[in-house]
């Protein structure tokens, strides 16, 4: 037979408690533990050569540009070439009417031959008058009418002449070349248009030459000062300055990857800005950089043989 404990209020209540005890003794104190040492970098300097630069920021601009005008009144017959198109020097682009021009310089032939010819037969009555004077045969003043004929003939021959010149010089304009190699701009006339009249000549497009292309850029007073101070120490010539290299970047570039050489600089300081302006050339046959562009420009100006080298990291502080 089982008996029934029965448990009062204050006996569970100390059982309770015994339980709570015992669990805070199991659990782990909190203690401090010191923070490690902070960890140090190390690293020796180095010793090398050191390039110091100039840097400034400039434009590129065309070598060549040139607006193709009519240089001849008439209509336009023929454009042969698409608008953007690259092109070689004397390539025809336009051609204006050219039978106008083309019986002019027929009639000047013409009129070149007959003044030949006239020439010709006034230079036989000299040469025939010239013979017959000293033996008697004929007169001085014979003579003289012959030698003024034969000037004659000569002026008229050399006036033909000139106009048959300039005639075929106009049958030339006709026909639209390019002066030099380069890309061409959009058409600003079409076909059938009537161009080269009036006192302004009318542009039929506009071509811009891209390679080489130049880089201008200004360099302030300051520079110019300690460039030049290196320019004596070195002995550099004029002719020598020419060879010193340019380095140029884009705005999507990273660094200065396109290298060409200083071409030009201004013999005096531009008092207003303080600054002198100078010029670079570099190749450009893949076209990446076009007329207008801004970029980057750095220019070598001296070297430092020993120059101690420390990480960036190292000139940072806490």
């Amino acid at each position: 037979m089982v008996r029934q404990l029965r448990v009062g209020p204050w006996e569970r209540a100390a059982a309770f408690l015994t339980a709570l005890i015992a669990l805070s003794g199991c659990e782990e104190r909190n203690t401090y533990l010191p923070p490690p040492p902070p960890q140090v970098t190390v690293a020796k300097p180095v010793v090398r050569a050191v390039t110091q630069y100039l840097h400034a920021t400039g434009n590129t601009t065309a070598i060549n540009s040139a607006d193709l005008v009519a240089r001849v009144a008439g209509f336009v017959e023929a454009i042969k070439y698409n608008d953007g198109d690259f092109v070689k020097k004397g390539t025809v682009l336009f051609n204006i009417e050219q039978e106008p021009y083309e019986l002019k310089v027929t009639e000047a032939k013409a009129s070149e031959q007959s003044a030949r010819a006239s020439f010709k037969k006034a230079q036989a009555d000299y040469e025939r008058q010239a013979e017959l004077l000293p033996s008697g045969s004929t007169t001085q003043a014979k003579l003289d009418d012959a030698t003024a004929s034969r000037d004659s003939a000569q002026a008229s021959l050399d006036q033909s002449v000139a106009s048959l010149k300039q005639a075929e010089l106009d049958y030339s304009y006709t026909s639209v070349a390019a002066p030099f190699d380069g890309i061409v701009t959009k058409r600003q006339v079409s076909v059938g248009a009537y161009v080269g009249s009036g006192t302004t000549p009318t542009v039929l497009a506009t071509i811009v030459q891209v390679d080489p292309i130049y880089v201008d850029f200004n360099v302030n007073e300051q520079d110019v000062l300690r460039i030049r101070a290196e320019i004596r120490k070195r002995g550099l010539t004029p002719g020598e300055l020419r060879k010193v290299p340019v380095e140029i970047g884009l705005q999507t570039d990273d660094g200065f990857p396109h290298r060409g050489h200083l071409d030009y600089a201004a013999p005096n300081v531009d008092s207003s800005t303080g600054t002198l302006a100078a010029r670079a050339i570099l190749d450009n046959d893949k076209r990446v950089m076009l007329p207008g562009m801004f970029v980057r420009v750095r220019v070598p100006t001296e070297v430092e043989d020993n120059a101690l080298l420390v990480p960036d990291s190292a000139l940072g502080n806490d």
